[in-house]
């Protein structure tokens, strides 16, 4: 049944910018590992991030290591994964990589399904090097078998020159919870006519995040139990959304080109999400020194609520392949425990890495010219520190399939309790 729910979860895909597809065939090399201990063959999607991340790596190790030969294969996530379901279930990793980046929220269900394909890290990587939240979805049992990679952490951009004009400084959005800042939402929205955020029906992305700033998920801490009815954070979290609904604060969009020129053309003045959206933010040349970034609104009523939270983020995963020794010496030498590879990586494609020690390299602490010289990277890297750490477990898109129609249901005028509850019933039905 494990392994039949892996082949499900292959249909659910997150439409963000650190889970975006690649192209089709492969990039370079072949599509499968050569079988020889000399030649590494990684699989992972986005030309310009974990591609380009990759290619910064070879060229990197290579100096030390010209005997590894590095093939760099280049698949649309969504291929990957039906790749990787096809090859574990025919029980052999014949034809697949040595390495594979696996999405944060995908990997528990990889490894639980198909333990045996999975090549164990030992003391090649320590998962108290990188920040705590990542050692949930990379390790099981007490055994590392993946190498953190990018960090996912969040935080509100927000445009200060509308903050201004209604009223506001950056200091009244200091420690403020989610019901706060729609209230300034709504002052923003008098003077200046421009809505607050803009939110997709069909992407529960801000949930995941509110859920996880109070160390809730959707599930309980052995990532198999669905935890809905009773989940205290998820219930206020559903009751922010809708907030944001009947203030009219909120624009609505439906796909990802909408929700880029929200922020863009300036119809929105606040952006809670990905750290990843900040090369997308600084496209629009022209709102140079007009953002900010600020840790996010936690949420109101609930005890455990920080600032701090995730969305998306992915690792870097070894196959039990002839080539495996070879693959985790290379991971674990660059993305594993290099610092200054780090620096390399946040100064050409813009990544945050969660390696503790990547946060005191000088890219980190550079200021950016385009968010008024703050020093956004290192605002970032300290504030991975304090994401809750969560389980994800295996269900995370299967289960998000039944909240969006929970908060469709909640948003026409159903009670929170009974959605919530009719949710936890569904899932504990669909979900094994």
């Amino acid at each position: 049944m494990k392994k039949l729910l892996a082949v499900v979860m292959a249909s659910f895909l997150m439409l963000t910018a650190c889970s975006s597809g690649g192209k089709d065939a492969a990039s370079s090399g072949d599509a499968g590992s050569s079988g020889s201990s000399k030649e590494v063959t990684v699989w992972a999607w986005d030309p310009n991030f974990n591609i380009k991340a990759l290619k910064i790596a070879q060229e990197k190790y290579n100096k030390t290591h010209p005997d590894v030969k590095i093939k760099i294969v280049e698949y649309a996530q969504a291929d990957i994964i039906q790749k990787l379901n096809t090859g574990f279930n025919s029980g052999t990793t014949k034809g697949l990589p040595d390495a594979v980046l696996i999405e944060d929220y995908r990997a528990q269900g990889f490894i639980k399904s198909y333990p045996e394909s999975f090549h164990e890290l030992g003391d090649k990587v320590k998962g108290s090097d990188f920040a705590d939240y990542k050692a949930g979805p990379t390790s099981l049992d007490g055994k590392q078998y993946g190498v953190p990679f990018d960090s996912g952490v969040a935080g509100l951009y927000i445009r200060t020159d509308y903050l201004k004009e209604a009223g506001y400084t950056l200091d009244d959005l200091k420690d403020i919870d989610w019901m706060q800042f729609i209230e300034i939402g709504k002052k923003i929205k008098e003077k200046t006519g421009k809505k607050l955020v803009a939110l997709d029906p069909n992407d529960l992305g801000i949930i995941r995040m509110m859920a996880q700033s109070a160390g809730s998920w959707y599930v309980k801490d052995d990532g198999v139990t669905p935890d809905l009815a009773d989940n205290a954070a998820l219930k206020e979290a559903f009751k922010t959304y809708k907030a944001f609904m009947d203030a009219d604060v909120a624009k609505m969009q439906s796909d990802w080109s909408q929700f880029l020129a929200a922020f863009n053309s300036g119809d929105v003045a606040a952006v809670p999400t990905g750290n990843w959206i900040t090369a997308s933010v600084k496209a629009e040349a022209s709102q140079s020194g007009k953002w900010a970034v600020v840790p996010l609104p936690k949420l109101a009523n609930v005890p455990n609520a920080t600032h701090y939270s995730n969305l998306g983020g992915s690792s870097w995963y070894v196959l039990n392949t002839p080539a495996a020794d070879a693959a985790t010496d290379f991971l674990a030498s660059t993305f594993g425990s290099d610092a200054d590879f780090y620096q390399t990586l946040n100064k050409e494609i813009n990544a945050i890495g969660t390696l503790n020690t990547a946060g005191q390299g000088a890219a980190y602490q550079e200021a950016d010219p385009f968010f008024n010289n703050q020093k956004l990277t290192s605002d970032f890297a300290e504030w991975t520190k304090e994401i809750p750490k969560v389980n994800y477990g295996v269900n995370t898109y299967a289960i998000e399939d039944i909240m969006i129609v929970a908060m469709q249901n909640f948003l026409n005028g159903a009670d929170v309790d009974s959605v919530m509850k009719d949710a936890q019933a569904q899932a504990e039905t669909q979900v094994k």
